[in-house]
This record gives C-alpha cells, sequence and structure tokens, in this order.
C-alpha cells in the first residue's frame, strides 16, 4: 500500500505523540521532517532515521512573528510537502478559587502554544497547500492534521481550564477553517482533527505540573495510541477519537450530531447574512 503522504511536517516531534507519529510515518514509507524547541532531540531523531528519511528545524512557536519566515524556507527546502501535523501543546494546572496563586503569563503562554501558534502555523502554510491542491495534478491532496484532545469537548479534567479552553477553540476553529476551505473551493486540503485520551507522554510530567508525581504513567501507553491513531487517518475521517471519546463522535454521539447541527443550521445562516455583505 502506498504512503498516505509524499511527505510531513510534523509539528512539535520532540518527544510524545509527536514524535511518536514520525518515527511511525518513515516506518510507513514517508519522509518527515521534525521541529521542536530542543535541538538535541531533534538530532538524535535524525541520527536514528537517517536523513534521507528525516530532517529537523528547530522552532519555537511561541514566537509568533518567526513563523512565517519559518514556514517559506521549509517550503522551499521541501516543494512536496503535502502533509502538516500540528501537535504541539502543554498543560498546566491553574486554581481560580486561589486567584493570587493563578500565574496569567503562563495561563497566555499555553493558549499561544496550544491555539494561537497553530493558526499562524496554518495561515502560513495554506498559501503551499492551496497551490498544491490546484496543480496539473488533480489528485494531489493536501493535509492539515490536528492533534486536540477530548477535553476541548468535555472538559472534566478542572485542574488544567486552560489546557482545555485552548483546545475547544482550537476545535471551534478547525470547524470553521474546514468549511471554509470547502467553500473556497480547496475540498483537496482535508483537514483532520484528531482527539486523543490522556496518553503516556511528558505533557504531564513534574516539568509542566510539578504537584504529579509520576505524571508519565498517566493514561494510554504511546505505542498503542500511535497504532491507532495511524489508522484513523488512513480510513480517512474528517475528525476521530481514540480511547473513551470515541462514541461522542460515532453515529448517535454527541459530537456527531452537534457537527450535523452545524452542517443544517451553516447553509441557512449563511443565506440570510446574505443580503447585508457588501
Amino acid at each position: 500500500m502506498a504512503p498516505l503522504y509524499k511527505k510531513a511536517l510534523v509539528v512539535g516531534a520532540t518527544s510524545g505523540i509527536g514524535e511518536a507519529l514520525a518515527a511511525k510515518l518513515i516506518r510507513v514509507g514517508t519522509p518527515v521532517i521534525v521541529t521542536g524547541r530542543r535541538q538535541d532531540r531533534l538530532d538524535a531523531f535524525v541520527a536514528k532515521h537517517g536523513s534521507s528519511n528525516a530532517s529537523a528545524v528547530a522552532l519555537d512557536i511561541t514566537k509568533l512573528h518567526d513563523l512565517p519566515a519559518v514556514a517559506r524556507s521549509i517550503v522551499e527546502a521541501h516543494p512536496d510537502l503535502d502533509c502538516i501535523v500540528l501537535n504541539s501543546g502543554v498543560q498546566r494546572a491553574f486554581d481560580f478559587a486561589r486567584p493570587q496563586d493563578v500565574d496569567l503569563e503562563s495561563f497566555g503562554s499555553e493558549l499561544t502554544t496550544n491555539y494561537l501558534s497553530f493558526v499562524h502555523l496554518v495561515t502560513a502554510f495554506l498559501p503551499h497547500l492551496q497551490q498544491l491542491v490546484s496543480s496539473k495534478d488533480a489528485a494531489r491532496k493536501a493535509h492539515l492534521v490536528f492533534v486536540s484532545a477530548s477535553l476541548g469537548l468535555v472538559p472534566t479534567l478542572v485542574r488544567t481550564p486552560g489546557y482545555n479552553a485552548s483546545k475547544a477553540a482550537l476545535h471551534s476553529w478547525i470547524t470553521n477553517l474546514r468549511q471554509q476551505l470547502k467553500d473556497g473551493g480547496y475540498e483537496g486540503i482535508r483537514v483532520v482533527e484528531v482527539f486523543p485520551p490522556a496518553v503516556q507522554t511528558e505533557l504531564h510530567d513534574t516539568k509542566h505540573q510539578p504537584d504529579l508525581q509520576n505524571g508519565g504513567e498517566i493514561g494510554m501507553p504511546l505505542p498503542a495510541y500511535t497504532e491507532q491513531m495511524y489508522e484513523g487517518l488512513e480510513r480517512g475521517d474528517e475528525q476521530f477519537a481514540i480511547g473513551p471519546a470515541a462514541p461522542w463522535l460515532q453515529e448517535g454521539g454527541f459530537e456527531a450530531q452537534r457537527q450535523a447541527i452545524f452542517q443544517q443550521q451553516y447553509p441557512v445562516i449563511k443565506a440570510a447574512l446574505q443580503k447585508f455583505m457588501r
């Protein structure tokens, strides 16, 4: 079977889901470009998998003003890039019942990492992807894959309100992005949102959540998650969840119903707004 993508950029691949997915993509025949802030981790990944399979770009996605130039340089070096996986994320605890202890600067940084950086990166890469699907090769597809979170749908982990809200914002924006691209004639750009459960990664480690002990042991084992995520990508679903949230997106589930309401109401709202448009 042919690889899903010709070449994939994995944003946030120095550990956890990003690193594991990048390695999986290489195993199934897709060369990858990995990004992250830790140069030593990037170098180790390329050394492990070989320069014919992997290349690396050091990137701090919170530096929003740098992202357009980084995107241009990546596209110039890799014009065959047809998949972008947006995976970076941080999760921190905030207790607003104790407002004197809330670090609002840290809260804002979390929103930038988990949401605003994705908006900036997608905006920077979209011209390349639009050109790709508009080329003479009519069968060419492009892919935007977002690693979201089930906590963006139901924020049951109350200790992480910033993380939950950032993922909820991301989910809403992705829904609109997908529809705008379809309306604009860019159906060839597939927008995929994946909702993981808690996974055993650095997301829960002491660096980010110092009140947790052995936080990296929380959740689903990373190898099992990675295989299920790749299977979902192979199916071609625009949205899918892994773990307990999976039924929410299946027929009859509340998120599936919410998406159905969106599809019903969107053309009504769009038509009603037309008479007010200049």
